[in-house]
């Protein structure tokens, strides 16, 4: 198989080097910058061998310039060195000082080898570059052994992700263009404020422009009345004439039509198609039905049997292209216009039928959104004789729709355009006179035959005028570029209509012929003359073939659009036409619509030749391009509008649209309208110059307006182009659009990378890029990505499907293996950053509160020495006395049963039980460990009965108990240092645990992990001597500790609070009665026994209430899931409480697992609650209740818990009072501290949940951070509490109580000054509701925010990380889990990825989109991780600090590590 040649964009090189040269000069001002080189992990590298990739088939920018296969070898170097290259050619290397193309190393003919100064230039940028490309990679051995760099807040740091983000901060750092204008103000209301324009940018500054009116159209004695008339004249006239020569790919003539082969086949498929094709016996067609045309590029004669079979028969055909696959690029669309066309005919070949795809029956298969179709071959022996008295009717041309000539938009819609008869006829009338086809004249056609120019004058005008046409298929000048002028030469063709890329092509292949002549041309049409490469193709393609006989006053450039057909052609001097015009414009005043010749600056223009003079018959005019088409000033850009009889007539079924495009009614400044004629909208931008020539500067389609300035897509692409591409991504595989982001247009490319580029170079190839474009065009790219060969969707002739690539990127489809994203530099329109108020000081709070009749925000749990509360456990103040009482009272009540993970009974503990092992632990500690009364213990057990029974052996021992969770036997490193840390922190004299335990902690494994030696005395509580205690020890008094609660939080701190034994039955008695505890219930509990509420819940209020506790571990239910749910059905279980890790198992391992939910019924239910330190997560717990509802799980059962280190249960939602509420919060309000109601659905609404009930003896208020006054209802601030069962203060090590004091001992600045509160260190607000509580009082619910520690301090905002993550999760299907920190000011997002590694690169846009969308921040590092890389704590909780320190000691091993620029 050939490989393809590089077709290095000669047509740049030559005319472009201007703009090549600009390109390198732009770069060059750009040396020194250093920019951090994305880390991507070994195996996402790893791509085939360059053997196994067939390059690209196409090449070119937009639509569809493919690229050429030839044998030969793939060459890096844009110009090979060949004896024979032309002698200008030199000239232009060795003129062009800093073109790129010197980089090149072969030497040329004419002697000196490419000039050495600029390699030396090439090669110290991609030194520079180099320097960067340490990616952290797989396989590297980790050391620290970068230098120590000082971040940008002076912390040293040493690693190599450190060092990176050092440069994303230096790139940053740099000054950037003047800023626009802010965009809008995110206010409280957050007004968007419209952007102001620059004072100093050009304006327009000429008169208005006038109508131009084409020359008219020229009488013509025996001009047929329609284009079937023509047909049928040539047809019986003139039967042996040739009408159209088809080629096969080895460019052989392979059938020639003739006319009147033509005529007698186009009136057999009339007849055939109404008259033979019948479905129940009614005829399938009636005149004005329309016909889908599916032929391949290749078969030219019977596309153009069936066009005018179709129109003889008065039927309607729809061309389209031959569909290859189920899922073709754009198919779906093509499917709509055909269902919304009606169409349910199809005519295509014998051979094109049996390629297509078929279903089982061997009928083709229904292609996705097609309507169902009959297909009908063509061929002769499908088609009927006519009946001797039938012949069809051929009219003059009348206003019926001739053809519909789809048309696919910007955003990827299909639309067709209807083109009347008597438009049809005036068309091919006009393209006569303007290229002055005379009769039998031979034309090659290059192009599409079933649409646009190659329809108009291949297969329509020629007809008219018996022209003979050549049609050169596709496939053929893939495989010989050349062809088409060979046939020129060959057939001695009047006239070409070709494409840009036909000219490219032919230059890198014209050495292997020398004996061509063009001499017989008197006109090349070039269709895309309005392209921004046209002119370089036009011109290198003169200066190679002048010397074959090519006149320069043959290449006629010429505009199209599909609404109005030809809009302008350059007519030759012998047809009366002026002389070329060239325009070099200044792009600055371009992107503002103003034209500006540009003589100074030479870095950025852009050079347009024109496209003729407008069409014969025709007004042409140039209108503003928003909004009321106003006529432009003749020094601005516009959108060139038509009237005349040839432009088409609607959008086929679309009214509205038509209306705007078809029916224009151009109006002059004072709003008069400028004729009564609607002009149709052309869709390209340009103006009319001098001589009336007409110039086009770029597509409305290819349009993209970014902050107020106009850019053209196929100029950025040019730019892109120009910085030598060869080596690392294929000519004409690049393409470039917007997407909004953030109320305006960002700029994306996407270009196909060479298989055998390097990272680095790509990478390298990426930067430059980005700083030509901003440099030539003063716009920041917001987005590159670069995606392996092949992989980009194709249009019907090779070239890029723009909005399918579009339509990927948006979705996270497009699965790119390089992605740079730059939003630092494009976004210009964040809102300002909130500048803090001087602060209203407390007292004028208050007030301020009271004028505005706003109540306080304070509330309080039921008045405890109210309530009756008959239990004899109250009269005791200690839980060793109830516990001592209880064994004597009720000895044989179970108070504990453990379940296993089969959900059986593990181990169980009756009164008398617990009692007695208790004793049996303290006897041990006195006298095994020798312990005194106020000594530590640490005990280390798994979740079961003996981390119980200890902690009463302890409390009968006088001792301090400390519950710490067991370090896990396979993961060593990571959790044995907390033990070390919570045993020595809380000095610890003793270590309770299980011989595995002790074994384990005194292990090889557990030596490489911490020092064994350092271990206080370990005692194992297995098998403990029966011994009688002899006293049970009483504390003197109940301020005296109880034990010491340890946990990590999720800042990473770990904080151990103080539990006096008044504080611990105060909160038993709060639960009690919250639940409504008594000694005939049972709890089932699946939560982690160590800290907080669940360690109070597992080992205290059994015991004090005299409940039965079902105690399930929540390790149980990784093998298995149901183990929770199953036990609460089958002990029929009122209230139960679990954690949010828990619940998740059980909404993503349940859903699916039908036959163990079949025996599981939740109708017991009454309160199911989440015991939790954070903001409720709303969406899991509704899930969690939708899916378990058919199992009886009532909608009211789920609620949540809220505590915190300074009170482990301030909130609980217990049996009685009113549901839990849920209020819907502005976000943008949030983060300015403010709380702002909204209605569901309302954009940026946050849907908040209350906490449960506030328990009994709690009070609550809310207090401003700063000035700790007290706040209004509905304000948000911190929460304060103050309560019985309030810790008494941190038990620190470090002697640092003075820094938390007052978290335990606060009072308020102003108001009640008295009352001792403790800070909880969370945001939150309190509400009254309407709701009555059991009081008959108006209820007040508390909601909680968020973590203070935890909040992210940006642009002077307070951001919430779990309101990121949320959006963030939800912008891709195969993001698991995300968490987001701050490192030196640049938000860090790491997303875990649930799919295959080609998707990492697709989620470094998305995320950054959804967080500048819904967030206002600008992602500084996305980082792609494995699911399960981000650690959670036995809560639920992610670790944010332990995944920082990771991400920064360089040990996430992640998928890719991209760095914003």
């Amino acid at each position: 198989q050939g490989e393809t040649v590089d077709t290095s964009c000669y047509s740049f090189r030559i005319a472009n080097y201007v703009h090549t040269e600009a390109v390198q000069a732009a770069l060059a001002k750009y040396k020194e910058r250093k920019m951090p080189m994305p880390s991507k992990r070994r195996s996402v590298l790893v791509h085939s061998s360059v053997e196994t990739y067939t390059p690209p088939d196409t090449s070119s920018a937009s639509e569809d310039e493919g690229s050429l296969r030839r044998q030969g070898r793939i060459t890096s170097t844009p110009f090979q060195s060949h004896s024979n290259v032309e002698p200008w050619l030199n000239r232009v290397i060795q003129g062009s000082s800093t073109s790129s193309s010197a980089s090149s190393t072969s030497s040329h003919p004419g002697g000196k080898p490419a000039a050495a100064s600029n390699t030396a230039t090439v090669t110290a940028a991609a030194t520079v570059l180099a320097d960067l490309m340490v990616a952290s990679v797989r396989g590297v051995p980790r050391g620290y052994n970068s230098s120590i760099l000082e971040t940008a807040d002076g912390v040293p740091v040493n690693s190599r992700v450190s060092s990176k983000i050092q440069q994303l901060l230096n790139t940053l750092k740099r000054p950037k263009r003047p800023p626009l204008k802010e965009f809008f103000v995110d206010d409280f209301e957050e007004l968007l404020e419209v952007q102001q324009p620059d004072p100093n940018q050009p304006k327009p500054e000429g008169n208005q422009m006038n109508v131009l009116k084409g020359e008219p159209l020229g009488m013509v004695t025996n001009w047929p009345p329609s284009l079937l008339a023509a047909l049928q004249r040539w047809g019986t006239t003139q039967p042996k004439a040739p009408c159209l020569t088809a080629l096969d790919t080895t460019g052989k003539a392979i059938y020639t039509l003739t006319y009147g082969k033509l005529w007698s086949r186009s009136l057999k498929l009339a007849y055939t198609l109404l008259n033979k094709l019948t479905t129940k016996n009614e005829p399938l067609l009636k005149p004005g039905d329309r016909v889908a045309l599916v032929f391949p590029n290749s078969d030219p004669v019977m596309f153009m049997v069936a066009f005018y079979g179709c129109l003889l028969a008065e039927l309607i055909p729809v061309p389209i292209e031959v569909p290859l696959t189920r899922k073709d690029a754009g198919s779906q669309q093509i499917g709509f216009l055909l269902g919304s066309c009606g169409v349910t005919l199809a005519l295509t070949t014998d051979a094109c039928q049996k390629g297509l795809p078929k279903a089982q029956t061997g009928e083709v298969v229904t292609f996705k959104g097609w309507p169902r179709l009959m297909w009908f071959v063509i061929d002769g022996k499908h088609l009927a004789k006519p009946a001797k008295d039938w012949h069809p009717q051929v009219r003059d041309a009348s206003a019926e729709i001739a053809y519909i000539e789809y048309k696919t938009s910007k955003e990827g819609s299909t639309v067709g355009i209807t083109v009347s008869h008597a438009s049809m006829l005036a068309h091919c009338h006009a393209l006569t006179q303007a290229c002055g086809y005379s009769e039998a004249e031979t034309l090659t056609n290059v192009l599409d035959f079933k649409r646009d120019a190659g329809l108009w004058h291949g297969v329509l005008t020629s007809v008219m005028n018996r022209m003979h046409v050549i049609s050169i298929p596709y496939a053929l000048m893939k495989v010989n570029p050349l062809s088409w002028i060979q046939k020129v030469c060959s057939y001695k063709a009047r006239v070409a209509v070709v494409k840009s890329r036909d000219m490219h092509w032919s230059l890198l292949a014209q050495r292997d012929q020398r004996d061509v002549s063009l001499s017989s041309l008197r006109m090349l049409l070039v269709a895309d003359g309005a392209n921004p490469w046209s002119i370089s193709s036009c011109d290198a393609f003169l200066n190679v073939f002048q010397s074959r006989g090519l006149r320069p006053e043959v290449i006629c450039p010429c505009a199209s659009s599909s609404e109005a057909l030809t809009v302008a052609i350059r007519r030759p001097p012998e047809l009366g036409g002026p002389p070329p015009g060239k325009a070099v414009l200044s792009m600055n005043c371009l992107s503002f619509g103003v034209i500006r010749v540009d003589t100074e600056e030479k870095l950025s223009v852009l050079t347009v030749q024109d496209v003729g003079q407008i069409m014969p018959g025709a007004n042409v005019c140039v209108v503003k391009v928003d909004g009321t088409p106003y006529l432009c000033k003749a020094d601005e850009v516009g959108e060139i509008c038509v009237n005349s009889g040839a432009t088409g007539m609607a959008y086929f079924g679309l009214l509205g649209i038509t209306k705007n495009v078809f029916e224009a009614i151009p109006v002059t400044a004072a709003g008069v309208p400028v004729s009564d004629q609607p002009f149709t909208r052309t869709g390209l931008l340009g103006f009319v110059g001098p001589d009336y020539l007409v110039f086009v500067v770029g597509k409305l389609d290819g349009l993209m307006t970014v902050s107020g300035r106009r850019h053209n897509a196929d100029d950025v692409v040019a730019t892109a182009l120009a910085v030598e591409p060869m080596k690392f991504v294929y000519r004409g595989r690049i393409a470039v659009f917007s997407v909004t982001v953030l109320h305006d247009d960002r700029i994306v490319l996407v270009a196909e990378q060479r298989p055998d580029a390097s990272e680095e170079d790509s990478f390298q190839w990426m930067s430059r890029v980005l700083q030509a474009v901003d440099s030539i065009h003063q716009v920041g790219v917001y987005c590159l990505a670069l995606v392996p060969a092949n992989t980009l969707p194709k249009a019907p002739l090779g070239g890029i499907h723009i909005s399918e690539t579009k339509q990927r990127f948006l979705e996270g489809a497009l699965h790119p293996c390089n992605v740079l994203m730059c939003p630092h530099t494009c976004v210009t329109n964040l809102p300002k950053p909130r500048q803090k108020q001087p602060d209203v000081g407390p007292a004028s709070m208050i007030v301020g509160n009271l004028v505005a009749g706003k109540r306080i925000a304070q509330a309080s749990g039921r008045d405890v020495t109210q309530l009756e509360d008959n239990d004899q456990a109250r009269k005791f103040l200690y839980l060793a006395d109830v516990l001592q009482w209880r064994a004597q009272t009720t000895p044989d009540h179970p108070l504990f049963l453990l379940l296993n993970s089969k959900g059986t009974v593990a181990s169980s503990a009756s009164c008398i039980q617990l009692h007695k092992r208790a004793e049996r632990v303290a006897v041990a500690l006195l006298e095994k460990g020798r312990l005194n009364v106020g000594d530590h213990v640490a005990l280390v057990y798994p979740p079961g009965v003996d981390l119980i029974a200890t902690f009463y052996g302890c409390l009968y021992a006088g001792c301090i108990p400390i519950t710490v969770r067991p370090p896990h036997p396979q993961n060593l490193a990571t959790t044995l240092p907390t033990v070390k840390m919570i045993v020595e922190v809380s000095k610890s004299a003793c270590i309770l645990t299980t011989q595995a335990i002790m074994k384990l902690l005194k292990s090889k494994e557990a030596a490489a992990a911490v020092d064994i030696k350092t271990w206080p005395t370990i005692l194992d509580t297995d098998d403990m001597p029966k011994k009688k205690l002899a006293g049970i020890f009483r504390p003197t008094s109940p301020d005296m500790l109880a034990y010491l609660d340890f946990s990590v939080s999720t800042t990473g701190i770990l904080a151990g609070v103080k539990m006096s034994h008044a504080a611990t039955s105060a909160l038993c008695r709060s639960i009690k009665l919250q639940c409504e505890l008594y000694p005939s219930r049972q709890i089932a509990i699946c939560l982690d026994p160590y800290c907080g509420l669940g360690f109070a819940l597992w080992c205290l209020c059994s015991v004090y209430s005299g409940h039965q506790s079902i105690l399930v571990p929540p390790l149980e239910l990784e093998s298995n899931v149901s183990v929770w749910l199953s036990a609460v059905s089958q002990y029929k279980v009122r209230v139960t409480f679990c954690s949010y890790s828990v619940m998740e198992m059980c909404t993503k391992g349940l859903g699916t697992q039908t036959d163990i939910l079949r025996v599981i019924n939740l109708s017991c239910v009454r309160t199911c609650m989440v015991v939790a330190e954070e903001r409720p997560r709303i969406t899991l717990t509704q899930s969690f209740s939708k899916l378990f509802k058919d199992l009886g799980l009532s909608a009211r059962a789920v609620s949540t818990t809220f505590g915190c280190r300074v009170n482990v249960a301030i909130c609980l939602q217990g049996t009685a009072g009113p549901d839990p509420t849920t209020v819907y919060v502005d976000m943008r309000a949030l983060r300015h501290d403010r709380v702002r109601l909204v209605e569901r659905g309302s954009p940026h609404s946050l849907p908040l949940m209350e906490s449960g009930k506030i328990l009994p003896g709690v009070k609550v208020i809310i207090a401003h951070t700063e000035t700790k006054g007290p706040l209004g209802d509905s304000h948000l601030g911190e929460i304060w509490v103050s309560s019985p069962h309030n810790a008494t203060g941190y038990y620190t090590v470090y002697g640092e109580e003075a820094l938390h004091a007052d978290h335990f001992t606060a009072r308020l600045s102003f108001g009640d000054t008295q009352t001792i509160w403790a800070r909880t260190g969370y945001l939150g607000f309190l509400r009254r509701t309407e709701l009555t509580d059991a009081s008959g009082e108006r209820h007040d619910a508390l909601y909680v925010v968020g973590s203070l520690d935890e909040t992210l301090e940006l642009r002077g905002m307070r951001y919430h990380p779990i309101d990121i993550e949320t959006s963030v999760i939800r912008a891709h299907k195969s993001i698991a889990e995300c968490a987001v920190f701050t490192w030196t000011n640049l938000l860090v997002v790491v997303v875990e990825l649930e799919g295959s590694e080609q998707e990492a690169l697709d989620l470094v846009a998305l995320v950054t989109n959804v967080v500048l969308e819904e967030h206002y921040l600008i992602v500084g590092v996305v980082v792609i991780v494995d699911p399960g890389v981000i650690p959670i704590n036995s809560r639920g909780e992610k670790q944010r600090m332990h995944l920082r320190d990771g991400f920064l000691a360089d040990q996430l091993d992640p998928i890719y590590v991209a760095y914003n620029m």
